[in-house]
């Protein structure tokens, strides 16, 4: 059960209670019609004008609107099972934010933080979800306790995930000195759970039992299926048939709550407790599970589409103003024309168009190496880890070619790519297991996060696209069966060492192998790579460069 998804509705009142404290909002009429459409449950039009109101924003450089709009657009996003969308809108509000020295701005971060923990959850990244939540304490109002007991409960309930049962119980005991009804129930539930899975002696079912008799008396149908869900893990290994029981009632409560994910949950236990209907029961539950799915590919496939025409209309709107503004200073060109200035005004125009004639070139340059970069070397690694599966997984091949797809669409609007310096580390370590194959084994030294600490986002990328270059060459036309990375850092020098055991490159075809754009890109970064075919086999490359 996760139960942070409580939180979302408290955190969105306190983004909309900031309308007292920022004035800008009365003469934003796209967010007032997205708060209209959020408080009406119309999630794609409301996301479609918070978008709106957040380009208004930024056009008048209010940054702190902007970041309101996108946090409300997060939101939506998680709601929905837009999971990676939310994290990655939450982190864009983020970035808009200037300052969190004023009440307004901490509001928002607490909000997003809490939003990225929540979509974590789900995404089963818990130490994120960990890590997120205590992000989002930090930012919440001292005074305002009733958030704080909140973020106390979920950051338990994320610990006895995790497996840390006294810390968990630690924050929990925190919580359990709320004044709300339904929030005492969740605390007392979970430090019930947490008692007795850390303590195979403890009897938690006074505390159970309190808490469901809590949920059923306000009603709260979300909070009865956490409780049958604990108690029928409780029972599970010692006494099925009551286990069983507790997860029937809880998919009849999913049922008519229509709970989806509880729904789920409460079928995969019955599964396992009762074989004799096991082929009905897992019909049902791919049936819902395939739904479920297909509403949350819809919802991202959805927003996407929103946020692409926004901009495909903001980008209309400039190219009128670019089209009156261009006739304006044709007529007002004409005018010194005709005072006397045709020949300077013919000198100029050539000038003007030999420097757009460079400025297009340059961009083609620009675009075409990024498209070698993000998409040739994307698809040719999805290829490669496609060609090297033994069991061929469709959906994970298609959420990466999807990534790639996204990555080439960035291109077309110029937006830089965001590294996270925090997974940089893990990042390479995919990049090089990807090649794996039953002929090429890589192997990799070094690659600790300490390595990367200090250098920038853009020598991340230059780094990353150089080291799938080589691997990419490697496949290509090394014939290697072995191949090794060593990261080193020396002061404030980070060094790289591949060495490979296939056919190597002889030095003066090295231009020729497609191996340009590596040099180039070393140089960038000011640093320096040694080609070394002084060995009889193989190739051994060394590269080094500054952090800053």
């Amino acid at each position: 059960m996760k139960n942070s998804i409580y939180l979302l509705l408290v955190l969105i009142v306190a983004i909309v209670s900031c309308k007292k404290e920022n004035s800008s909002e009365n003469s934003n009429i796209n967010f007032k019609k997205a708060t209209g459409h959020r408080d009406s449950k119309s999630s794609d039009s409301a996301f479609y004008y918070f978008n709106l109101a957040k380009n208004d924003y930024l056009t008048i450089h209010d940054s702190i609107g902007a970041a309101r709009s996108l946090a409300n657009m997060a939101i939506i996003q998680t709601e929905k099972g837009d999971f990676f969308g939310g994290i990655e809108t939450s982190l864009e509000s983020n970035k808009a934010i200037k300052s969190n020295s004023d009440s307004l701005s901490k509001k928002i971060l607490a909000a997003n933080y809490n939003n990225m923990a929540i979509a974590s959850n789900y995404l089963k990244n818990y130490e994120n979800a960990f890590n997120y939540y205590l992000q989002a304490l930090k930012y919440i109002n001292p005074k305002d306790t009733a958030s704080k007991y909140i973020y106390y409960n979920n950051i338990g309930d994320v610990l006895i995930t995790l497996g840390q049962y006294k810390r968990a119980e630690s924050y929990l005991n925190k919580a359990i000195k709320t004044k709300d009804k339904d929030t005492y129930a969740r605390v007392l539930n979970n430090l019930a759970k947490a008692k007795y899975i850390g303590n195979k002696d403890y009897n938690p079912l006074p505390e159970l039992f309190k808490a469901l008799e809590i949920r059923k008396i306000n009603n709260d149908k979300k909070g009865q299926n956490s409780s049958f869900e604990t108690l029928s893990s409780y029972y599970l290994n010692k006494d099925p048939n009551t286990s069983l029981l507790f997860a029937k009632k809880m998919l009849a409560i999913a049922e008519e709550d229509n709970s989806p994910d509880d729904q789920i949950l409460a079928l995969e236990r019955i599964i396992t407790l009762e074989p004799r209907n096991y082929l009905e029961n897992f019909k049902k539950l791919k049936y819902i599970n395939d739904s479920l799915q297909t509403a949350r590919n819809q919802a991202k496939n959805q927003f996407a589409i929103i946020r692409f025409d926004v901009e495909k209309l903001k980008m209309e709107n400039t190219k009128k103003e670019i089209d009156l503004l261009q006739r304006n200073i044709g007529i007002a060109t004409l005018s010194l024309s005709l005072i006397g200035g045709i020949f300077w005004y013919k000198r100029r125009k050539k000038r003007l168009q030999q420097e757009k004639e460079l400025e297009v070139k340059n961009t083609q340059l620009k675009m075409s190496k990024k498209v070698h970069d993000v998409v040739a070397n994307g698809i040719y690694q999805v290829m490669t880890k496609i060609e090297n599966q033994e069991n061929f997984d469709k959906d994970k091949a298609l959420d990466e070619l999807e990534f790639v797809y996204e990555k080439s669409r960035d291109i077309s609007y110029e937006k830089e790519d965001t590294s996270n310096t925090a997974e940089f580390a893990e990042k390479i370590f995919t990049l090089i297991d990807s090649f794996k194959s039953d002929h090429v084994k890589p192997f990799l030294t070094g690659n600790s996060q300490n390595i990367w600490d200090g250098v920038n986002e853009t020598n991340q990328n230059e780094i990353f696209q150089v080291i799938r270059e080589l691997l990419v060459n490697m496949k290509k036309h090394s014939q290697a069966s072995f191949v090794a990375f060593k990261f080193e850092k020396n002061h404030n020098l980070v060094h790289i060492q591949y060495k490979d055991n296939g056919i190597g490159i002889p030095g003066e075809i090295i231009k020729g192998n497609g191996l340009t754009n590596t040099v180039s890109r070393i140089e960038k970064i000011k640093g320096t790579i040694i080609f070394d075919n002084t060995t009889e086999t193989g190739l051994k490359i060394n590269i080094s460069f500054p952090t800053s």
